[in-house]
């Protein structure tokens, strides 16, 4: 059965207008973390998702917000009572995609397991959504973010030299390792089920998709091409043209003149003549041109830094909070910045109100 607006209730911004997924609808078991987010993106895109919130009220610390809650219709269900999951399994029947993120084993404890509900709908696509994933001796153990990037070895890789790992907020595990690898294994399975017309279990987990972002610098590494030291590569900060520089105001810029013509536009606008500077391709130079460049971006502000190098090709931006963002004229004119509806389609483009 299909739930009508007025049956459940709508639960942070509504998405509007079709959008490519329009027809879609996902059955998301509440949890925290890359799950909702995930079910965010499915929603903005213009999925039917219908959340089944705890029957008790009680929410995770993680969801006092609702941005990740938008575009959802919610229904309070207490699954451990038969007509709770009764319901769940209704719901299920005419729906295309169910996401939940419960530890491994509790969906079929429960009995909302992918064999209960494959059984109802043989074509739904089951995304599950871990830390660990579903098998091997970490499984049932509790984590979170911090934990996952700290045995990929991605931790490991970021911080400055000489420091300790640094923590990159929880984008990194959370949503670039789990809820994007989830929403691309569902899409994958949504058209895998055009052509068998056979429904998929997805086991998206955190520790894969973010091993799985490792690619280009396990391959670096093997080449010889990436230190074991944090801090002291092209692309980890240890570059001194890829970094970030404090300004006279405490404020910060963000360099990322990894080009030739880049660098170039670089030493103009900081004042620099690059025939008295050391090669920058040898990373035994590196301290030096970091003073260097620390020195002249030392020595004013970080507007003075933003408007001399916009509209320039020195990859020069200032480093910006996330309320600063949302009122920079780039994110302003686009209808863009922190929390904003992306991918953009063509046509009918998803519209937040």
């Amino acid at each position: 059965m299909r739930i009508a607006p007025s049956e459940g209730r709508t639960t942070g911004t509504r998405t509007t207008g079709t959008g490519p997924l329009n027809g879609l609808k996902v059955v998301e078991l509440a949890a925290i973390g890359p799950g909702p987010f995930a079910c965010m993106m499915l929603a903005d895109l213009g999925a039917e998702v219908i959340r089944v919130d705890r029957a008790d009220g009680r929410r995770s610390f993680a969801q006092w917000h609702r941005i990740l809650d938008r575009g959802r219709h919610s229904r309070a269900l207490d699954l451990k009572k038969p007509e709770g999951v009764a319901e769940v399994l209704d719901l299920v029947a005419d729906a295309d995609i169910l996401v939940e993120g419960f530890r491994p084993g509790v969906a079929e404890r429960l009995g909302v397991g992918p064999d209960a509900c494959l059984e109802r709908n043989p074509a739904l696509v089951y995304a599950r959504m871990t830390g660990w994933g579903q098998d091997g001796p970490l499984a049932s153990t509790p984590g979170h973010d911090i934990n996952y990037l700290a045995l990929t070895g991605a931790l490991y890789a970021i911080g400055e030299a000489g420091g300790p790992p640094v923590v990159p907020v929880n984008f990194l595990g959370d949503f670039a390792g789990g809820s994007m690898f989830l929403v691309a294994g569902v899409l994958a399975a949504l058209y895998e089920r055009q052509r068998t017309g056979r429904g998929q279990v997805v086991d998206a987990a955190v520790v894969d998709g973010v091993g799985a972002m490792l690619g280009m610098l396990v391959g670096m590494s093997v080449a010889g091409q990436w230190q074991h030291e944090r801090g002291a590569n092209l692309l980890d900060g240890g570059a001194p043209f890829y970094t970030c520089y404090a300004c006279a105001d405490g404020g910060h810029v963000a360099v990322g003149a990894l080009e030739e013509r880049f660098y170039a536009a670089l030493l103009q606008g900081l004042g620099i003549d690059g025939e008295s500077l050391p090669d920058r391709n040898d990373p035994l130079n590196w301290p030096a041109l970091r003073r260097e460049f620390a020195n002249r971006f030392g020595r004013r502000n970080r507007a003075h830094w933003a408007q001399l190098f916009e509209g320039t090709e020195a990859c020069v931006t200032p480093v910006l909070s996330v309320a600063e963002a949302a009122a920079h004229p780039h994110h302003q004119a686009r209808g863009s910045g922190p929390a904003a509806v992306a991918p953009r389609f063509l046509r009918a483009p998803a519209k937040l109100h």
